[in-house]
């Protein structure tokens, strides 16, 4: 039996797979469409924008499903485990975005600096 951890890296290998796809496909088709001049370019950019928000909506339902069937045939303890994990995971990666914002600003900062700088100096 699949861990929870190769269960859940599935799941979300087949949502980005789901997502990457479709926009993928939906990009070719206005493109198409906007060379052929049966669409301007910003019809083409919003329609690009709504599949691009339909295709992430539509991943987003595939993930769920797929982590709720999984749970339906877990154990309570599978589940407990797999809560657990999941929280764990999420710490982790709240840590990681909190770091890279961190080091974001100080390159902003950095940048804003060395502008003033240059200038000073004219």
């Amino acid at each position: 039996m699949a861990t929870i951890g190769e269960s859940l890296r599935d799941i979300m290998f087949a949502g980005i797979g789901a997502v990457a796809v479709t926009a993928e496909k939906g990009k070719e088709v206005i493109d198409s469409l906007v060379e052929k001049g049966e669409l301007t370019v910003d019809e083409g950019k919003q329609l690009n924008q709504e599949l691009k928000h339909k295709a992430d909506s539509a991943a987003k339902n595939i993930r769920e499903s797929a982590v709720e069937a999984r749970m339906r045939i877990m154990t309570p303890e599978e589940r407990q485990e797999f809560a657990a994990r999941v929280a764990e995971l999420a710490a982790e990666q709240n840590a990681a975005d909190a770091a890279k914002a961190t080091v974001e600003e100080v390159v902003d900062i950095e940048v804003e600096a060395e502008e003033a700088a240059e200038e000073v100096e004219d």
